[in-house]
C-alpha cells in the first residue's frame, strides 16, 4: 500500500512538473507591475498602503514608455523596486512573520539643474518619526533599463541610480526641447528681458520656476516649506525699481525709529550711511544661478 502511494505521488509531480518549470521561467522574465501595492498573496490588512495618488507623468516624452514597468534590485536582505512616475517600495526578504515592506516615495516632481532633468523626486513614502520617506532617483545611461543601486545616504531619505540607454544621448535630459511652443517662447522673452536688465537674477529664477511649474515639472511648494528652518528668509525682488523702492521705504523707517529714541534719550549707533546707487550697485542683481531652489526642485541656471 505504501509503495503504492509514493508511485502516485511521483506520477502527479511528474505531470505537474514542466508547468511548475515553466511558471518559475516566467517569473524571473517578467515579475507582475503590481507597483509593489497590491499583492494578491497578501492579506488586504497587510497590503502597502500609499498616502496619495502619483503626479500626472511629465519631463522628456521618450521617457514615457517607462511607466507601467517596474524595476527590481535585491541587496542584502531587502527587494526594492522602482517603478517610474509611480512609486519606490523595499520589501525584507526572509520567512519572519513581521517582515518589513515599505513605500520609500511616490512620484512627485522633477529635480531641475542647468536647464536638465537631473533627477526624480518620490516623496510622501511611509512615515518615518516624524516625517515621511522620501527617495531620489538619477537616471544614467546604460545598456539596459535596470535599477543599479540604492543607499540612504541619510535617515529615511534614499538614492536611487536607474540606468537607461534613454538618457544617453547628451541632449536626452535637456528641459527646454521637452517644453510645448508656447512656453518656449515664454521661456525666450524671459532670457530676453534679463540681457536687457529689466530683471534681476532673482527675478529671472522666479519666473523660469513658475514657469516649470506651468509645465508640470515641478510642484509649488507649500506655504509650510517656507518657514521650514524656523527662521527669517531674504526678501527678493524682481525689478531694480521695486528694491530701490524698497530701499528708500527702508531707510525712511530707520529715521523715524532713530528720532523716537532721540526724543527718550536712548543712546544708539549710527550704522555707516551709503546711498541707494551705492547699495544697489552692491547687491542687487545677485548672482543666485548656483543656489538650490526650495521645496528641492534643483538648480536653475545657465539656460540656453
Amino acid at each position: 500500500m505504501a509503495a503504492a502511494l509514493v508511485r502516485l505521488v511521483l506520477l502527479l509531480l511528474a505531470a505537474d512538473g514542466p508547468a511548475l518549470t515553466d511558471a518559475a521561467k516566467m517569473k524571473v522574465v517578467e515579475e507582475p507591475n503590481t507597483f509593489g501595492l497590491n499583492n494578491p498573496f497578501l492579506p488586504q490588512t497587510s497590503r502597502l498602503q500609499p498616502k496619495r495618488d502619483p503626479s500626472p507623468v511629465s519631463g522628456p516624452a521618450h521617457l514615457f514608455r517607462l511607466s507601467g514597468k517596474c524595476f527590481s534590485l535585491v541587496e542584502s536582505t531587502y527587494k526594492y523596486e522602482f517603478c517610474p512616475f509611480h512609486n519606490v517600495t523595499q520589501h525584507e526578504q526572509t520567512f519572519r512573520w513581521n517582515a518589513y515592506s515599505g513605500i520609500l516615495g511616490i512620484w512627485h516632481e522633477w529635480e531641475i539643474a542647468n536647464n536638465t532633468f537631473s533627477g526624480m523626486w518620490m516623496r510622501d513614502g511611509d512615515s518615518c518619526h516624524s516625517r515621511s520617506r522620501q527617495s531620489k532617483v538619477e537616471l544614467t545611461c546604460g545598456k539596459s533599463n535596470r535599477l543599479a543601486h540604492v543607499s540612504e545616504p541619510s535617515t529615511c531619505v534614499y538614492a536611487l541610480t536607474f540606468e537607461t540607454p534613454l538618457v544617453c544621448h547628451p541632449h536626452s535630459l535637456l528641459v527646454y526641447p521637452a517644453l510645448p511652443t508656447a512656453l518656449q517662447q515664454r521661456w525666450d522673452q524671459v532670457e530676453q528681458d534679463l540681457a536687457d536688465e529689466l530683471i534681476t537674477s532673482q527675478g529671472h529664477e522666479k519666473l523660469l520656476r513658475a514657469l516649470f511649474q506651468d509645465a508640470g515639472y515641478l510642484k509649488a511648494p507649500e506655504e509650510s516649506e517656507s518657514a521650514q528652518e524656523g527662521g527669517a528668509q531674504a526678501q527678493v525682488f524682481e525689478t531694480l525699481e521695486s528694491c530701490s523702492k524698497a530701499h528708500k521705504e527702508l531707510s525712511k523707517e530707520i529715521k523715524r525709529l532713530q528720532s523716537v529714541l532721540t526724543q527718550h534719550g536712548i543712546p544708539y549707533t549710527k550704522p555707516a550711511e551709503t546711498s541707494s546707487s551705492e547699495h544697489l550697485g552692491s547687491k542687487v542683481p545677485t548672482d543666485r544661478t548656483a543656489e538650490q531652489l526650495p521645496g528641492n526642485p534643483g538648480l536653475l541656471g545657465n539656460t540656453l
